[in-house]
Order: C-alpha cells, then structure tokens, then sequence
C-alpha cells in the first residue's frame, strides 16, 4: 500500500482483528469483503465521533494491502490543510478510504478533487470507501454532480457498542497486544473515562507502555494509579 509522505499512518492496532462488530456485523463483513475485493460497489460508512470508522477504515486498507491490493488512506480532517492535490495521484488504486469527509465538504475545489477521484477510480475499476460522522443526506455538498455520484453503493450507520460489548472490544484489544485484562478493569476504564471505544482504547495503548514500565498487570488499582498520576 503507498504511504503518503504527509505524516499519515495506520494504527498498527487498526486491524479486522481487533474490531469487535457488536451490532455493526452486516457492515463490518461488507467492508471486509470491499478489502478483498469481492464487492461490487464502494461503501458509505457513518456515524458519531468514537464510533470506530477510522479504525475500519483503516482496517480496511491494510487487509487490502495484504491481499496484494493497492490502497490508500486519506483522514480529510488532517490532509485539508494540504489543498486539494492531495487527492490526485490514487486513480491507479483498488481501494481509497476517503475518512472525515465532513471536513472538506462545501469546497468547491476538494468536491470537484474527490468527483475528479471518484469517477477515475470508478472508470478503473477501483472502489471508494468513505467515513462521515453525519448520514449521507446531511452532507452539505453543493456540486451536484458529486453529490448524485456518491448516492451509489451502500450505506451502514455504525451503532455505538452497549457496555457489555466495550468490556469486549477492550478485552480483544488487549489480548491483540499480549495483554490481561480482567473485566473489573475494563469496567473500572469505563467508569473513569469517556464511554468511547476509541478514547478506551487510546488509554489501553498507554496503559501497555506504563504496564510493560513497571512490570506490572492491568489490575484495577495500577490502572487508577496511571490514571491518577495522568490527572495530576
């Protein structure tokens, strides 16, 4: 997969593996098809903040890449600042995951850049995977042309994982990275900090470093010490 030389990187942890489906199942094996290249169209991806897109996004872009297939990642959100020629150059991709569309939206030249992008992928065969935190009709795109193009495919709303599923999705995390984590930590994470899978996660990233430091387990009270010390 090509890098981009713009400070963009995909999470190591942002893997098919370590995502927990909870109620997203139907669109988490529709993109994991999309990955592999068996299906027939893009897909539009949405939901709120901390809702897992990038991390399906990105996913989605190393399982392509190691099925031999070309992809790249674009977050909008940081590349914007860049104009609009970031999103030449990717016609030649099998797979462009377009994240924080929002970001761009109501541009007139990042919309004529991404239905420049999408109608030389789709005349290449490619697919283009986009993630918003608003529904597609929500989307204030004014180049109607663009906004008739992207009304193609389908379209998944990610729903936010019950607290059971967060205990889940926190515990797969950990044993993904060589970790213990009882289910009086994970709860213990979800009292303390905000009930966002994403925001959880960062913190287990940061736990594994302060953990391996102090050659300690992921026991409720160095957790409270971690994040005690991180307050203070």
């Amino acid at each position: 997969m090509r890098q981009l030389s713009l400070g963009v990187r995909l999470n190591d942890a942002a893997v098919f593996e370590t995502y927990l489906p909870g109620p997203n199942e139907e669109a988490v094996s529709f993109v994991e098809r999309l990955a592999a290249g068996g299906a027939d169209s893009g897909a539009w991806i949405w939901g709120i903040s901390g809702s897992g897109k990038t991390h399906l996004l990105q996913a989605a872009c190393r399982a392509a890449g190691l099925a031999a297939r070309n992809a790249g990642y674009l977050p909008m959100d940081k590349l914007a600042k860049h104009g609009p020629d970031v999103l030449e150059g990717w016609q030649d991709r099998e797979l462009v995951a377009l994240d924080s569309l929002e970001s761009v939206a109501g541009s007139e030249v990042f919309e004529a850049a991404v239905f420049r992008l999408f109608n030389d992928l789709q005349a290449a065969g490619g697919r283009l995977l986009i993630a918003t935190e608003c529904s597609p009709g929500n989307l204030p795109i004014k180049l109607a042309d663009l906004k008739s193009r992207l009304a193609w495919g389908v379209t998944y709303q990610l729903e936010r994982l019950d607290d059971d599923q967060c205990v889940s999705a926190l515990k797969l995390r950990a044993r993904h990275r060589g970790l213990e984590m009882p289910d009086a930590t994970a709860r213990y994470l979800m009292r303390r900090l905000p009930r966002e899978i994403a925001t959880l996660c960062d913190w287990l990233d940061r736990l594994d470093i302060a953990s391996l430091a102090a050659q300690r387990r992921l026991t409720v009270p160095f957790v409270r010490d971690v994040l005690n010390t991180a307050e203070d």
